[in-house]
């Protein structure tokens, strides 16, 4: 596809929006609604499987406040490392380049007062997000893909129960309703559900999308209906005059524009050092796995303590979303790290034990990028090269649950807010 230049003088003013994602997605539509001419650049198909958008564990979750990096983890690493059913892995051979990203994510969480500074920043980010999404679901003719079954994490003792204390303790500090279920109703809300899960801690304010893809593709459609453009091109650069945005440049031509917004995910990090802009951002590599036909269903949005997967009942089957693989962006698959998931859902879902693996054709495989920060805090700033430039990326495993809020505070960097600047000093690049 080639295209033809696009005129500033003619464009009004345009926005280029970079990247297709939901982050992506939810900022045009927000720039639209403030009136602005808005262009979404998006190197593939929207919702297509290149994007983290379309494998993600499907959660909409108000209650997503906890960092990743919490005191006490740097003695279990050994044991995550050790462990190849594990969770958590790095190959070996991408160590030196992620060590220092390593370092700093054990510093982010070296006290539970770091981590409480932490939580008291993300919480603006996970403002009523459900609400959002099932606006933007019926403005876009959708509202089915929004269900409102909460998120439940279940453990299969009172000794896993005990090691979250903590966390379920800060989540009822700042505000979120959360409820213990004991093995009775546990089994009444999730019948299918192994007997050996004897509690539930439930966030009942949350929600599900029951497919990511299909939402995103809704969005878009949303935003060409409302006058925008999609354009499929890569972006590779930018070009400024004296400071001021002139166009981004893509792998297509260059996109004529006064302002932009870098919303590519674990690609940010590459388009904003052609800025001069340096950040810690990695991709934490995530897998899923699909079964097309369970022969049950799941009511609840679910979480194994021990798995760390999201466990999700979306439209194209049963999914278990997780996993934290380190190494590069250009690293192939090791279909493993999926296949291992498969184990933890015979462990969770007794019908499974039998005949999962026998026909491949039964579930889908996927691999994607978290783009993420070692202090669990998004990057929503304005580049240093030029205040026309604002970055929004780095949400690692939230990125679904801050869209919405991270779209309006994007818009208001980009309007000149008065408070915006105040509102997202948490969220800078200078930061690092």
């Amino acid at each position: 596809m080639v295209l033809a230049k696009r005129d500033a003088t003619k464009n009004r003013q345009a926005i280029c929006v970079v990247g297709g994602g939901l982050v992506g997605l939810f900022t045009a539509l927000a720039l639209q609604e403030r009136g602005k001419n808005v262009v979404l650049l998006e190197h593939a198909e929207i919702g297509g499987r290149q994007a983290a958008s379309f494998g993600n564990g499907c959660w909409i979750n108000p209650g997503a406040i906890m960092p990743m990096s919490l005191p006490g983890l740097l003695w279990q690493v050994p044991g995550f490392l050790l462990n190849p059913n594990g969770p958590f892995t790095i190959r070996w051979r991408h160590l030196p380049s992620l060590a220092g990203w390593l370092l700093r994510f054990l510093w982010a969480g070296r006290s539970w007062e770091q981590v409480e500074k932490q939580i008291r920043q993300r919480l603006p980010l996970l403002d009523n997000p459900v609400s959002h999404y099932q606006a933007r679901a019926q403005q876009a003719g959708v509202p089915e893909l929004i269900l409102p079954t909460g998120t439940m994490y279940v453990y299969r003792s009172r000794k896993e129960l005990d090691a979250d204390a903590r966390s379920w303790e800060l989540r009822r500090k700042n505000g979120i309703k959360v409820r213990l279920l004991e093995a009775d109703e546990l089994r009444k809300r999730e019948p299918e559900l192994s007997p050996a899960y004897q509690y539930g801690m439930m966030i009942e304010e949350a929600a599900t999308l029951a497919d990511p893809s299909a939402f995103c593709q809704a969005l878009g459609q949303l935003f060409t209906s409302r006058g925008g453009e999609i354009i499929q091109a890569g972006a590779t650069g930018f070009i400024l005059d004296d400071g001021k945005l002139v166009a981004v440049r893509s792998d297509q031509g260059e996109i004529y524009c006064n302002q932009a917004v870098v919303a590519a995910g674990a690609w940010s990090k590459a388009l904003a050092a052609k800025l001069g802009d340096r950040v810690p951002l990695i991709s934490e590599r995530g897998y899923h796995v699909t079964i097309s036909d369970p022969g049950f269903r799941i009511n609840h949005g679910l979480m194994d303590a021990d798995g760390k997967m999201a466990i999700v009942m979306t439209s194209t089957g049963l999914r278990f979303a997780g996993q934290v693989e380190l190494a590069s962006l250009t690293a192939p698959p090791r279909w493993k790290r999926a296949r291992i998931q498969l184990k933890y859902a015979k462990r969770l879902f007794p019908p499974l034990r039998q005949g999962v693996e026998l026909e491949r054709a039964a579930y889908d495989l996927w691999m994607g990028h978290r783009p993420s920060t070692p202090d669990s805090l998004p990057v929503i700033s304005r580049s240093n090269a030029s205040p026309d430039i604002v970055y929004a990326f780095g949400h690692g495993h939230t990125g679904v649950s801050m869209a919405p809020a991270t779209a309006k505070l994007v818009g208001q960097l980009l309007c000149d807010d008065p408070e915006s600047d105040h509102q997202a000093r948490a969220f800078s690049i200078k930061r690092f």
